[in-house]
């Protein structure tokens, strides 16, 4: 019976073990004493763009839509309440006095006639917090002899009262006014009431609504919660505006970084260059008013340590679409821009573009040292364009480090023809677009193994995982996706020297009003969440080291042989080692990591590891940490590291060098 006991348990124990069996035990050897290579503090940013409700709707704290009644409709986002009244709204347009913001609104009231109102719906809705504080203003003038007052209501989709508030405009030209109040309740999808009582006439523009706890409490500023996931991340830098923004539709829709800085109320609004592109997501509300300009993104970079990043437009509009150029002879006005912008961001405080910056309120310069000519331009016109303004910028800031492109794939014809001209021509840095499927970036993680390392150097200016499908509405931000761009960053960070700016893209995504997908961070009006790929950033970017050491298994990098990848650095501001462990397959995998150099590791070590055994696993708003990291202490005996990677894993371990 005994016998029979023991038996029944051996073959428990066998099959217990065949679930967690290893497809074989590998030993990777780190060499700490020779780093290979130096990592950029730029390596690993951020790429803004506008597109999915990014900046309007978004980062950009305001909940007012149309507050200035300049979208194609003027009462786009607005809603007339009693409308029965015999007088009511006009909109007067005075482009010949002011071309900026040509439109106002006129209210109306006749004698004895009941209230009037105006509702705004806000960006799919305004997020109203409980306790929180609400700065109204507008621009108002009350037409000489009336006497009109205003009442402001926050309300709920419920049609509860959140907050309210009153505000007589006074008599004279015009005037911003404004008042401040407390919600009293929260609402996801709140809508924002103005009612007008009294008699005559008045004139209202820049309609406004901000919430009071923005970031660093700037009135009029961003919306706290993203720029803090920003921040988290520790970016070495902030490429924008865009993106497809840069380029527009046609031209005149490109973005012009000039009309983006001053007064809010003097900087033109335009439409945004994703209002319709995409039929399953149209958005004809979509526009640009530019509150979140380039004194803004600035701004940003600085406010979380990060470089700035700015790319102009280099006379081409996009080539998807209508493909318009500028011709050569009249390109001055674009190069000019570029070289004012450098001005801007760096001149003194008495210079032309300086002294604005100072006015606004940052005399000290933001420290520009890179420029970005183009978006994702392709052939000859784009080569010929860029050697113009290559000349002009480094004639004038010959430190200025420019970056050009080689369009929207990472191979084919056009690449291959942009790639080669580049070379021929020493450019400095050249932006690779990989949108592509989870199957690519598993198998390009050597793409610059053997990478000719006397050419320019490489920014990974986008890149996401797209499945089922590339440029699908379909794609989510699932492990899948993010398990391969672990794997894939492997690569980028072996090759250090090579690579020296990454940035996944598209970063932001309003739940009701985006255009794309995959993308990084997904929000709503009250809440935001980080997706499984927004950890592996920063993974990535949060355990940067300074230096690439040597990582090999049987003399090779670990580039996918049985679904293992790993690179390492050596931190010098921490004294540690850091190494990357990905584990793609479906079984367990037992690694021996055996550190050479001079110095012993500490026995104690952290692991952070992002895993699950379902691949089509993500986080959402109701889960918004499903999927990500967890830490925790392991041993290390003497300076070799025995590690079981799980299935589906990305582990990051950090050594400590002993003394």
């Amino acid at each position: 019976m005994q016998l029979r006991s023991n038996f029944t348990l051996t073959i428990i124990c066998s099959l217990l073990w065949a679930t967690v069996t290893f497809s074989q035990e590998h030993l990777i050897t780190v060499n700490t004493s020779k780093p290979v290579a130096t990592v950029q503090p730029t390596m690993w940013g951020i790429f803004f763009e506008d597109i999915n409700f990014a900046a309007d709707g978004g980062i950009y704290a305001e909940l007012v839509k149309n507050r200035s009644f300049e979208f194609s409709k003027p009462l786009m986002g607005w809603k007339i309440m009693k409308p029965d009244t015999t007088t009511g709204v006009m909109i007067i347009n005075q482009s010949q006095t002011n071309p900026n913001n040509p439109r106002y609104a006129r209210i109306t009231l006749a004698h004895g006639e009941p209230s009037f109102g105006l509702s705004n719906e806000g960006f799919r809705g305004m997020g109203i917090k409980k306790g929180n504080s609400y700065h109204f203003s507008l621009l108002a003038r009350q037409v000489e002899g009336s006497k009109v007052k205003m009442r402001i209501e926050l309300i709920s989709s419920k049609g509860e009262v959140n907050g309210t508030a009153n505000l007589v405009p006074v008599a004279g030209n015009w005037k911003k006014c404004d008042v401040s109040f407390i919600a009293t309740s929260t609402a996801q999808k709140a809508r924002l009431n103005i009612w007008f009582e009294g008699e005559g006439a008045l004139d209202l523009d820049m309609i406004s609504l901000f919430p009071g706890d923005t970031w660093k409490n700037r009135p009029g500023g961003l919306r706290a919660d993203l720029v803090q996931l920003l921040a988290d991340l520790k970016p070495g830098f902030v490429r924008f505006p865009g993106g497809c923004v840069v380029e527009g539709r046609e031209l005149e829709t490109r973005y012009q970084w000039k009309k983006t800085v001053g007064n809010i109320d003097d900087r033109k609004l335009i439409v945004n260059r994703w209002n319709t592109e995409f039929k399953h997501r149209s958005t004809p509300d979509y526009f640009q008013t530019f509150g979140m300009g380039f004194f803004e993104y600035f701004q940003l970079a600085e406010d979380i340590g990060a470089e700035p990043l700015p790319i102009l437009s280099c006379g081409m509009a996009c080539q998807f679409n209508t493909a318009e150029v500028v011709p050569l002879d009249q390109l001055e006005p674009y190069i000019q821009d570029a070289l004012d912008l450098i001005e801007f961001a760096n001149g003194e405080p008495d210079s032309k573009w300086g002294k604005v910056r100072t006015q606004m309120g940052h005399p000290a310069p933001f420290n520009l040292k890179m420029i970005g000519v183009g978006n994702e331009q392709w052939g000859a016109q784009y080569i010929e364009r860029y050697k113009i303004f290559e000349k002009a910028i480094h004639e004038k800031y010959p430190s200025v480090r420019i970056v050009s492109g080689t369009g929207p794939s990472p191979s084919g014809k056009n690449f291959d023809f942009a790639s080669n001209e580049l070379k021929n021509l020493n450019a400095q840095i050249v932006d690779e677009h990989y949108y592509m499927n989870p199957e690519w970036f598993l198998k390009n993680a050597n793409r610059y193994d053997n990478y000719d390392r006397n050419s320019y150097k490489i920014f990974a200016g986008e890149y996401a995982a797209h499945s089922p499908k590339t440029v699908q509405p379909e794609n989510q931000n699932n492990w899948q996706s993010a398990l391969a761009e672990a794997a894939f960053m492997t690569g980028l960070e072996r090759n250090a020297d090579v690579v020296q700016l990454c940035s996944y893209a598209p970063l932001f995504a309003h739940i009701d009003g985006w255009q794309w997908a995959p993308d990084l961070i997904w929000f709503d009006n009250l809440n935001a969440f980080g997706t499984v790929n927004y950890y592996v950033q920063k993974m990535y970017s949060n355990n940067k080291g300074t230096e690439v050491l040597s990582m090999l298994l049987a003399n090779k990098p670990v580039t996918g042989q049985d679904g293992l990848y790993s690179s390492a650095t050596f931190d010098r501001h921490s004294d540690e080692i850091i190494l990357k462990l990905i584990n793609s397959g479906a079984q367990a995998q037992s690694v021996n990591v055996r550190m050479e150099g001079s110095k012993k590791p500490a026995n104690k070590a952290k692991l952070t590891v992002l895993k699950s055994d379902d691949l089509t696993t993500s986080n959402s708003l109701e889960h918004p940490t499903r999927l990500c990291p967890v830490e925790q202490e392991i041993t290390i005996n003497g300076k070799i590291l025995n590690q079981v990677l799980a299935p589906y894993s990305f582990s990051v371990i950090r050594i400590k060098q002993q003394h």
